[in-house]
């Protein structure tokens, strides 16, 4: 249900509320065109064909980590209308000795760190709260800029959906399944609900 903001009609965050979107944590990504509306490609045979503006989304993505280094890239996948990926924030504090991580958000709103082979590490090593320009909101914003740019040089009408849509990856079983959805993404194009 839409709220009044400064006596306007605004739609409620979709942001968990009980989540810091700055901290070290595994994040499900899709992010839409305005109006679903065909820009990137298309599915031929169940293989996701690229057109230039679905190659600027493919480049601005495997650059995410150039301007947010502290980012690990995984899953991901271009759509004609659409991008789905994982996006790993992965902030090195002075407790986790240099080792990688792989976070998982508990659902009682608790943050669970883990290596690679999803290992708990010592109890010491904590997450800390990061500045604005740190934090899941801006890598997306940076990302759709990135891609708008470029996408309107040769097509003036570019736009994304003003929203996106993010899961908290919890567990090894969930993250899975989101990258087996992730992969498999093309060749179950027919029945996908974005193919509008």
């Amino acid at each position: 249900m839409a709220e009044k903001f400064q006596n306007k009609y605004r739609i409620p965050s979709a942001r968990a509320a009980w989540w810091d979107y700055g901290l070290n944590a595994t994040y499900f990504i899709t992010i839409c065109t305005k109006d679903r509306k065909h820009y990137f490609g298309k599915v031929v045979s169940g293989e996701m064909i690229l057109s230039p503006f679905g190659k600027f989304a493919q480049q601005c993505w495997n650059e995410i980590p150039l301007h947010f280094p502290f980012v690990i890239l995984d899953e991901f996948v271009v759509m004609p209308n659409h991008i789905h990926g994982i996006i790993i924030i992965d902030k090195m504090d002075d407790d986790t000795l240099g080792v990688k991580t792989q976070n998982f958000a508990s659902p009682d709103g608790m943050k669970s760190k883990e290596t690679q082979d999803f290992v708990s590490l010592p109890d010491g090593a904590n997450n800390k709260f990061g500045p604005q320009s740190q934090n899941l909101a801006s890598i997306i914003r940076g990302f759709k800029i990135g891609v708008t740019k470029l996408v309107r040089t040769q097509n003036p009408n570019f736009a994304w959906q003003p929203r996106y849509h993010d899961h908290i990856i919890r567990d090894q079983k969930a993250y899975e399944n989101i990258s087996n959805y992730i992969r498999n993404n093309p060749s179950n194009w027919e029945k996908d609900k974005f193919n509008l």
